[in-house]
């Protein structure tokens, strides 16, 4: 069976049998412990605990998960088995107070050997050693004789304390010719492969330990979809499936390299990568320097590495997306639906990356050489390549294991420790520096609100180690203010822009911050050119990073319009912060606010979306915009002209901030968390647009 098989047959046998079937929720989790999803129970997590009521008694779906980040990271290994993987679906059933352990095990049972075709002569079972009821279910549904294990093996909690119960797993024998024992034995091997878990939440845990039955028990279902396809399509190797294949048929054709023996780890990396980077991309996920836009960018990288090594020096992943698109794009219509913002964003990475290591490799080939008989690299040097050439740990060992090398990773971390104080001190002391230096005239922003691609620019100024210079040179991290750009810097509460800096052509300079001193923006990256003051530039801003900006300030405004007309004319926005990733808006009210008025406020935000209602961006005196009704900021001081923005009949507010020019524009809004952060002041946090 292929992979498209094996879904549509997974979704159809639970959908007969009364689930509610469900599309995959997106890979950005609301759960500010975890970077990604990275389990089928992640979206339901808050059910399963009996912190939110359950939308339907049964439900079934196939969830994209991530594990490539913090505790669950799978990074290191993709490339070198046939069974890890940074991203990978997970086919999963759910019982929320609906059935138990009778029909779960049944259910498993017949979609296993009648539905799919697993051999049940190969299939072995664990339960707890505690649960004689599934362990007499197993017995009396398929005649196995279960494996019954310990805590360690069949049991599951949320924590220390709440709901918990025992599992029973389902596993397969791969045959004789692999080794390894039995599931729970010393050396298990890779003989008996996991299909399938099934937790049976039966009782809550109180903090002595104690365990009382849960009033609504559930059941929680985890299988992997690759597992399963390298099991019923006879292979050992999860690559070797028709997808995995498929895909690394696009990539031999991009590289114009054959895959054998020596070069297959190349493929596993890039096929998986690609999943990884395109999935997240298209769920809203920006590369960046932190968070899981770092994870992703660390993702992409490494797979521009290995094709590389594959001879690949131009375009990769964003010439592969299309083969994505072709083998999963009708599971996940998402992909097609951003493919265009998607290929954009992975050529943007792909051009930072080709002059990032093309920079950076001189460097790394001078200190190796200069190594001698030393086989490891400083830690000193490791993060200089990081800091100034954007090289992540993880890409320089990569790129030392090919001579023998590795990398003084104690010394990494403390150079990492100092640049976090320095920078610290820097991010105080450079907006000082700028604003004491007095002759520079104040730069032409006026592009920020439509940002043009052919604009010139002349360098006025270059802060470089806390000193203003007339030249900088490749590799150096630099501030720079321009006589004019389209760059929209850090105002208001809108992060500031990101983008590249050109000069005939080639980029300069990818800009990773564009902050505001006074009325100077300043413009900071690292150069891969040499740079003069009087030099002029093309400055291009990173489009689809403003594009979700631009979507999240105008839900901000929507927001405090559903704030207002659901909780009443006293709420005031107290402060905000709108960046690609999400919006946090602060605002006055004297208690939390109940399920029901944040489900209100979510669906008014999202019904005004929906009517894509023009917005209005419009300069004009003070006056003229408080008659009109124009809210303003608490606290803040205006000008005698501002800048009015008015959605539709529900919003008009003064920003000078970036917005649509139709609600529709933002596509989704969904409120993730709402909490106390002083006394009387709330903060809601809000995904928009794709990751929405």
């Amino acid at each position: 069976m292929t992979y498209d098989e094996i879904r549509n047959a997974f979704l159809g046998y639970f959908q007969s049998h009364g689930h509610k079937i469900v599309p995959s929720a997106s890979l950005i989790p609301n759960d500010p412990t975890l970077l990604f999803t990275v389990a089928g129970m992640v979206p339901w997590k808050g059910i399963l605990q009996g912190l939110e009521p359950a939308f339907a008694p049964r439900v079934a779906d196939v969830q994209k998960c991530i594990r490539a980040g913090g505790k669950h990271n799978d990074l290191d290994e993709v490339g070198f088995d046939g069974r890890h993987h940074t991203f990978f679906e997970m086919l999963g059933n759910w019982s929320f107070g609906d059935y138990f352990k009778e029909e779960s095990i049944a259910m498993s049972w017949e979609l296993l050997t009648r539905v799919i075709g697993f051999d049940p002569k190969r299939i072995v079972v664990t339960t707890h050693e505690t649960d004689d009821e599934s362990t007499e279910i197993w017995r009396r549904v398929a005649g196995l004789d279960a494996i019954r294990l310990g805590d360690h093996d069949n049991w599951w909690a949320a924590g220390d304390t709440g709901p918990c119960g025992p599992d029973t797993e389902i596993f397969y024998d791969m045959g004789a010719d692999i080794p390894g024992g039995l599931p729970g034995a010393p050396d298990e091997g890779g003989r008996y492969v996991e299909l399938w878990n099934n937790v049976f939440m039966q009782y809550d845990r109180d903090a002595n330990g104690n365990l009382t039955k849960l009033p609504k028990q559930n059941v929680d279902t985890g299988a992997g979809l690759e597992r399963w396809a390298a099991i019923l399509q006879g292979k050992t190797d999860n690559y070797e499936t028709d997808l995995f294949q498929h895909l690394m048929d696009a990539t031999e054709s991009v590289v114009g390299v054959h895959r054998n023996a020596e070069n297959i780890s190349s493929f596993k990396v890039i096929t998986d990568h690609l999943r990884s980077v395109g999935f997240a991309i298209a769920d809203g996920v920006i590369p960046s320097n932190t968070d899981r836009g770092y994870v992703i960018r660390r993702i992409l990288r490494r797979a521009m590495r290995h094709g590389q090594m594959l001879g690949a020096r131009g375009a990769l992943l964003s010439k592969l997306y299309p083969a994505l698109v072709a083998e999963m794009g009708a599971a996940y219509p998402e992909l097609a639906r951003e493919q265009g913002r998607v290929v954009e964003i992975l050529q943007n990475e792909e051009n930072a990356f080709a002059d990032m290591l093309s920079n950076g490799m001189k460097m790394l080939d001078e200190h190796r050489d200069n190594a001698g008989n030393s086989r490891v690299l400083a830690g000193d040097v490791a993060f200089k390549l990081y800091d100034t050439y954007g090289f992540p740990l993880d890409l320089t060992q990569m790129i030392l294991r090919e001579y023998g090398m590795t990398v003084d990773v104690d010394g990494f971390n403390a150079a990492m420790a100092t640049q976090r104080e320095r920078s610290r001190a820097d991010t105080r002391g450079t907006k000082t520096l700028w604003e004491s230096r007095g002759e520079l005239p104040a730069t032409d922003d006026a592009a920020k609100y439509a940002p043009c691609d052919n604009m010139s620019a002349t360098v006025l100024a270059i802060l470089r180690d806390g000193e203003f210079v007339n030249v900088a040179e490749s590799g150096d991290m630099v501030e720079i203010a321009m006589d004019k750009t389209p760059f929209y810097g850090t105002q208001g509460g809108q992060v500031g822009d990101n983008g590249e800096l050109y000069r005939d052509g080639v980029s300069i300079m990818s800009v990773t911050d564009t902050s505001r001193a006074g009325n100077v923006v300043v413009h900071r990256g690292v150069l891969t050119q040499k740079l003069s003051v009087g030099d002029t530039v093309t400055p291009i801003v990173n489009a689809a990073m403003r594009t979700q900006i631009t979507r999240a300030h105008t839900a901000t405004h929507l927001l405090q319009a559903a704030l207002r007309r659901v909780l009443g004319p006293d709420v005031e926005q107290r402060g905000s912060k709108v960046s690609p990733d999400s919006v946090r808006f602060d605002f006055s009210f004297g208690r939390a606010m109940t399920a029901d008025e944040k489900t209100a406020v979510e669906n008014l935000v999202n019904e005004w979306i929906n009517a894509d209602m023009p917005v209005s961006h419009e300069e004009m005196p003070i006056d003229a915009a408080k008659s009109r009704g124009a809210m303003a900021l608490f606290g803040e001081k205006y000008g005698d002209t501002v800048r009015v923005i008015t959605a539709g009949d529900v919003s008009c507010e003064l920003c000078g901030g970036t917005h649509v020019y139709h609600t529709g524009e933002i596509i989704r809004a969904h409120i993730n968390k709402e909490k106390s952060i002083s006394s009387g002041i709330r903060r809601i946090t809000m995904s928009v647009g794709t990751m929405a």
